[in-house]
């Protein structure tokens, strides 16, 4: 188990981060609103869409925010985290083509309840699409099992 696991929390620091990008693609756009369920016409419609403020469709906020949740899972703790709290705020739209950074930074670490607090931040180029604060449970080394049982003397 110990070979798939990320950090343990005896490995972080404050300022330690990780970064995850993804261009969105109208696929991508299509398929969260299915699996989501949100088919808000500001994501699917054009016609709708070039009505509004933003004068075209947006990908979802979700989606954007997604890529936090990858950057925890698979760099940042990395596997074996458990994401308890994310707080954001939605700064700027996303369209179709924009190319999103996902980038997460260690800020807090609460060693004696297992806690890490992160900054979170997805940009598109220069621009602060989404930040926030997020919450995760990472474990300790001694909270695993040994992989190898210690041989009987």
């Amino acid at each position: 188990m110990r070979e798939k696991h990320g950090y343990f929390i005896e490995d972080l620091s404050p300022k330690m981060t990780a970064v995850f990008a993804k261009t969105v693609t109208e696929a991508d756009i299509t398929m969260f609103a299915g699996i989501s369920g949100d088919t808000n016409p500001v994501h699917l419609d054009e016609s709708f869409a070039e009505q509004t403020m933003f004068s075209g469709r947006i990908a979802h906020g979700m989606l954007s925010a997604s890529f936090i949740s990858t950057v925890f899972g698979t760099r940042l703790p990395g596997p074996g985290c458990i994401y308890l709290r994310q707080d954001l705020r939605f700064k700027a739209p996303v369209k179709v083509g924009d190319t999103v950074e996902a980038r997460v930074t260690v800020r807090e670490i609460q060693a004696e309840r297992k806690r890490v607090i992160f900054d979170t931040v997805c940009t598109v180029g220069e621009t602060v699409v989404l930040e926030g604060e997020a919450t995760l449970m990472v474990a300790s080394r001694k909270d695993l099992p040994d992989a190898e049982p210690e041989a009987a003397e």
